[in-house]
């Protein structure tokens, strides 16, 4: 007796392509996303931490005194800061977006620090957050502040910026292929509402009783 040939099943392409690629693609999606991660928080302390350091020096004569003044990031230009918070948050936000709403999560975080390296390169000279400094000391409505001197930290800030613009650059190139939130982060009890709506059980003793007649189980 002569065996029928079996039906050929087609495989999906995903079932036939190699174990160990796809193994070796996830990989390189979590080593993306954590060298996101990775230089967003990196790039956020650098900011935040620059931002509370000195970034100018200077004097004013007041009589016969010599008066100095000192201004901090925070006090010179309140952006760079305020970017590195908006950079932390889009990185929380690229786990709950997918798609093109990833990629405009990507494309902020890059204007955030793109934002803070050009704010903190214009501190990187200027002088008027300084003499504010000195003409407060001095009790007066404007002053120069002279031998004024700038330190590094603005430069440092200006690197964390870097950062920041560089990871938002990995959400736009690599985001689409990472993953996102698990679906119990949906709202509670959704999936069991609509599973009672689709399949209503007996309600009265009476529909209970039909149920057990025709041989079904009414606690389903």
């Amino acid at each position: 007796m002569t065996a029928l040939p079996q039906p050929r099943t087609e495989q999906p392409a995903e079932a036939t392509a190699p174990a160990a690629t796809v193994a070796e693609r996830a990989r390189t999606d979590r080593r993306s996303l954590a060298l996101m991660l990775l230089l967003t928080i990196l790039g956020a302390a650098v900011v935040l931490l620059a931002a509370g350091r000195t970034w100018a020096r200077g004097s004013v004569a007041f009589q016969s005194t010599t008066i100095h003044v000192g201004v901090s990031g925070s006090e010179t230009s309140g952006l760079p800061g305020a970017l590195a918070l908006v950079g932390l948050a889009a990185a929380v936000a690229v786990f709950a977006v997918r798609g093109a709403a990833r990629r405009a999560v990507g494309v902020l975080l890059a204007l955030a620090g793109s934002g803070v390296v050009a704010s903190a390169l214009l501190a990187a000279t200027g002088t008027a957050a300084l003499d504010g400094r000195a003409a407060r000391a001095v009790g007066l409505t404007q002053a120069a502040a002279a031998d004024v001197s700038h330190s590094a930290w603005p430069w440092i800030a200006a690197v964390g910026g870097v950062l920041l613009l560089l990871a938002g650059l990995l959400v736009v190139a690599r985001g689409r292929d990472w993953p996102g939130m698990s679906s119990r982060y949906e709202a509670p009890g959704a999936g069991a509402t609509g599973k009672r709506h689709a399949a209503p059980g007996p309600e009265t003793p009476a529909d209970l009783w039909k149920a057990m007649d025709r041989g079904e189980d009414p606690t389903t």
